[in-house]
Order: structure tokens, then C-alpha cells, then sequence
């Protein structure tokens, strides 16, 4: 799964949040995505680009319908 940056992911457990840029950190060059939720405080984040890709434990989330901890969302604009 590829992340694609400006765009929106929803969580395994409901919330949405805009993926805004992928960062490499400066001594490991470990990749992480950077993101702000698009609910409460609009708080940013960071995120191991490998965790934010991983599929939903099904056994510890039995009920999660998503495949993975984030999927991109297709969002419509209501202007045509």
C-alpha cells in the first residue's frame, strides 16, 4: 500500500484524518507519515509509515471491517 500525501485516510476506528507529507528521519531514514485530524483540535501527528500501512490484527479487532489501520477515502467535492 502506497500513501498518498493531501489526501484522506479514515482509521480503523472511525475517525478521519489528511495525510499531509512523508517524512525521513535524519539519522535512521525511517519513514514516517505526517498527518492532522480533521476532528476535535485538528492535532498532528506522526507516524512509522510501516505501522500507518499495516493491516488490522483480526484477531485482537474481530469486528473491524477495514483491511488495514488506514484506508484512503474517496471524497467527492459537492461542486461538479
Amino acid at each position: 500500500m502506497e500513501v498518498i500525501c493531501n489526501k484522506v485516510y479514515k482509521h480503523f476506528k472511525g475517525d478521519y484524518y489528511l495525510v499531509l507529507d512523508i517524512a525521513t528521519h535524519s539519522e535512521t531514514l525511517e519513514k514516517y507519515v505526517v498527518y492532522r485530524a480533521l476532528y476535535g483540535d485538528n492535532n498532528l501527528y506522526i507516524r512509522p509509515y510501516n505501522m500507518f500501512v499495516s493491516k488490522i490484527d483480526k484477531e485482537k479487532y474481530p469486528d473491524v471491517n477495514q483491511e488495514y489501520r488506514f484506508e484512503l477515502c474517496d471524497i467527492k467535492s459537492v461542486k461538479e
